[in-house]
């Protein structure tokens, strides 16, 4: 039984790994390329930094927004996105293919640049494999799910029959003195057991990503979510900025001194804001006024923290987004999925480690196709010979 069950798992793991192989190899390279998109898009980019000033120097949003609807009077601006007191503000433009980048000590428009970098299109594939959403996210859910059961298969495979000091040896380390058909079982084999445990937590979290049934049960599993209790408000005797700004930019500004003066506790001056929609000549000013103001804080490691304020009394609602040590099992696992699956969760080190690991998923279908074709040769002239 046991040799019928370790049969059925070689053979799943290798018609696994060709239907799967292709789709993994670029998920793994795409995966590689934007773990460090931050990093390369700061590095080559000079529109994204800025000379450093205090905090207190940095212009609101309401400048920030009156500079940009002067560039662009027929565009709805969305959002402004402060990334820090060294990082210029990046503003989102309804119906429009570019962001805007903005100088925050001057309110100067630095640069307008297109959604469509190479970033964009590495995540893209990464997503849904440059297919609209609607097929290649299916696809890529399932090559996922494969993915994860091939490497759970893989470590069975891995398992030595006896944990002799030769066949210890043979498991965890690579004879690169050996041939070629040696070399590539070893990387293969050995490799991919020191990157199972990655590909394994980054394979889990795009399932969560990609399947709510699954994004349930993991909730359900670790106890669910809190009922949402009344947050308190923050009260503070600031003068968050000028009453002579028309109305929604007044309250923006509010929004987004409040944040980072009395409610953000990690890098506070990273905040995106959102700017109440603009109404048109066909809608009253009552149809969005109910709309609570958006706020992003908290954004470290790959989290963040979501806020939301009433229009009326900017107050923060209770839907707000509580701090991360706050915060139940369940809440943390889903509010950490993203950082979790990108290898943001630890900072560069982390980031690092998902690199390689990423690099070494993307190897192990080419490695284990050259097995199976090297097996498949073998078995041929055997034939011929008969």
């Amino acid at each position: 039984m046991k040799k019928k069950i370790l049969k059925v798992n070689a053979w799943l793991h290798l018609w696994f790994g060709l239907v799967s192989g292709v789709i993994v190899i670029i998920l793994s390279i795409t995966g590689c390329v934007l773990v460090f998109q931050e990093e390369l898009k700061y590095l080559f980019s000079d529109y994204t930094s800025v000379i450093v000033q205090d905090a207190d120097s940095q212009l609101p949003p309401s400048r920030i927004y009156q500079s940009v609807k002067e560039r662009y009077p027929d565009k709805e601006i969305v959002s402004a996105w402060y990334w820090g007191l060294n990082k210029s503000v990046r503003v989102s433009l309804e119906g429009s293919d570019h962001f805007v980048y903005v100088n925050p000590y001057t309110a100067d428009i630095i640069a307008e640049v297109p959604h469509e970098d190479v970033f964009h299109f590495m995540d893209e594939g990464h997503r849904h494999l440059w297919m609209s959403p609607q097929i290649g996210r299916p696809i890529v859910g399932w090559a996922t799910f494969i993915f994860f059961f091939i490497t759970g298969s893989g470590l069975i495979l891995w398992w030595p029959k006896k944990w002799t000091k030769r066949m210890v040896k043979q498991s965890f380390r690579i004879n690169w003195k050996a041939r070629f058909k040696r070399i590539n079982y070893d990387l293969h084999n050995v490799l991919g057991f020191y990157s199972l445990t990655l590909a394994l937590l980054m394979a889990f979290t795009g399932l969560i990503m990609s399947f709510p049934w699954l994004r349930q049960s993991v909730v359900w599993m670790t106890g669910g979510y809190p009922t949402k209790t009344p947050v308190e408000e923050i009260q503070s005797s600031e003068n968050y900025g000028s009453e002579d700004l028309p109305e929604a930019l007044y309250a923006v500004d509010y929004v987004w001194v409040k944040v980072r003066k009395s409610i953000a506790l990690h890098n506070k001056e990273a905040v995106i804001v959102h700017f109440p929609h603009e109404h048109t000549d066909e809608e009253d000013d009552h149809d969005h006024e109910d709309e609570p103001l958006y706020a992003c804080t908290d954004m470290i490691n790959g989290t963040w923290r979501d806020l939301s304020f009433d229009r009326q009394t900017l107050a923060l609602l209770p839907s707000s987004s509580k701090p991360m040590h706050e915060t139940g099992l369940a809440e943390w696992i889903m509010r950490s999925n993203y950082g979790l699956h990108t290898g943001y969760i630890g900072g560069i080190t982390t980031k690092i480690l998902y690199f390689f690991a990423s690099l070494i998923c993307a190897s192990l279908p080419i490695t284990g196709f050259y097995i199976w074709w090297g097996k498949r040769q073998k078995t041929s002239k055997k034939r011929g010979k008969n």
